[in-house]
């Protein structure tokens, strides 16, 4: 099993059924050459539990495929021939990362393969909806892909709203999106790979490829809206519906006079917490007290919001994407007072509320997992 499969689990970890074996061997391979690089032949037998055999089979293949290069020879320690060493040549490709979230621009960029930007770009949206903005999209598609300086390995989209499996935006309010098949026109559009999932899953991918993140993790992304992945066992969960982590229509509280949400009712968490709302409300706040007091307000909502899903789940690390100068210090203390308050301290004083360190790259760090996911099996 890889990162997105049907059932959504993380990483090769261990043998599977013979008729699936070949390829998840492949990709247990790859994977660990990704994650420790240099490692002989023997080295991948140790560490993936395979036959010599088997590994000597699999990296032949490879090395004709070119997914696998040998890089150098060993110093002999003793009888034998010295061991040489395999790795991914991670200079053969580039990915195309887009990030689609932003409320006044698309930002998209070339990474290499171990996720740093080669170059970016980005594109006013100019609040432009339905078939113009998935036109904007396109645009900065064929703008980076004119910018790589190696072969391009696939694209990676992250986007705002409900996305499938089969990369088509289900609903996406804030574009005009409904059942817009980004996966596939891009495909057309550019002969290649493309993988699409929702913004905070794919900022979830990145968080637990790149960051310091467990198995077990609530992602919440705030921005132009409010959204959350969860991680559970090591596997994404999407929902029968695909709307998992919808957390920013969520009601919380029960005054029937909490603000107006871009959906029509009262009280939501992205009506309190999406960065437009809270900018404006902090605009509005006649001195610094009232400033934080509007902040403490917003972080209780947000640890309303977040307690039953991580008593429910018994998580431990809840991780928040989003403007530090917004999010940090008095916002999320207050969230931490009230996760403190409603759950089991036996249970849960482990419990980390924290701001993700992947920075403001965190969605497109992500697409490029789902590209190495998708075309390579490693993440």
């Amino acid at each position: 099993m890889t990162t997105l499969d049907r059932a959504g689990a993380l990483r090769a970890t261990r043998k599977v059924l013979p008729e699936h074996a070949r390829a998840h061997n492949r990709s247990l391979l790859l994977q660990l050459l990704y994650r420790n690089g240099g490692q002989s032949r023997a080295d991948l037998a140790r560490a993936s539990a395979l036959t010599k055999v088997t590994v000597s089979d699999l990296v032949a293949e490879m090395l004709a495929e070119g997914l696998v290069v040998e890089t150098r020879q060993r110093t002999s320690t003793g009888p034998g021939k010295p061991a040489v060493e395999l790795d991914i040549p991670r200079e053969r490709w580039q990915v195309i990362a887009v990030d689609l979230s932003g409320a006044d621009e698309f930002e998209g960029a070339v990474l290499d393969l171990d996720g740093t930007v080669i170059t970016r770009a980005s594109v006013p949206r100019n609040e432009a909806t339905g078939s113009f903005a998935l036109t904007v999209a396109c645009d900065l598609v064929d703008e980076l892909r004119a910018r790589a300086t190696a072969p391009v390995l696939g694209i990676g989209v992250g986007s705002p709203g409900i996305v499938d499996l089969d990369g088509v935006v289900l609903s996406a309010p804030n574009l005009g999106w409904i059942d817009v098949p980004m996966r596939a026109v891009l495909a057309e559009r550019t002969g290649l790979p493309v993988r699409v999932a929702n913004d905070a899953n794919a900022a979830s991918l990145a968080e637990h490829s790149f960051g310091a993140a467990a198995h077990d993790l609530l992602l919440l992304k705030v921005g132009h809206g409010v959204g959350a992945a969860v991680l559970a066992n090591g596997r994404l969960v999407h929902g029968r519906r695909f709307a998992a982590g919808e957390i920013g229509h969520v009601i919380v509280g029960t005054d029937v006079a909490g603000p107006l949400c871009a959906c029509g009712r009262h009280g939501c968490l992205e009506a309190w917490l999406a960065v437009p709302r809270l900018e404006a409300r902090l605009a509005d706040a006649p001195d610094e007290e009232a400033a934080r007091e509007v902040l403490r307000e917003c972080g209780r909502r947000l640890g309303f919001a977040l307690a039953p899903v991580v008593g429910t789940l018994g998580l431990t690390d809840v991780i928040v994407s989003g403007p530090a100068h917004l999010l940090d210090g008095t916002l999320l203390e207050a969230a931490r007072d009230v996760l403190r308050s409603r759950l089991l301290p036996d249970f849960f004083d482990g419990l980390q509320l924290r701001l993700t360190d992947q920075g403001p790259d965190i969605v497109l760090r992500g697409a490029l997992v789902l590209v190495l996911d998708g075309v390579l099996g490693i993440s």
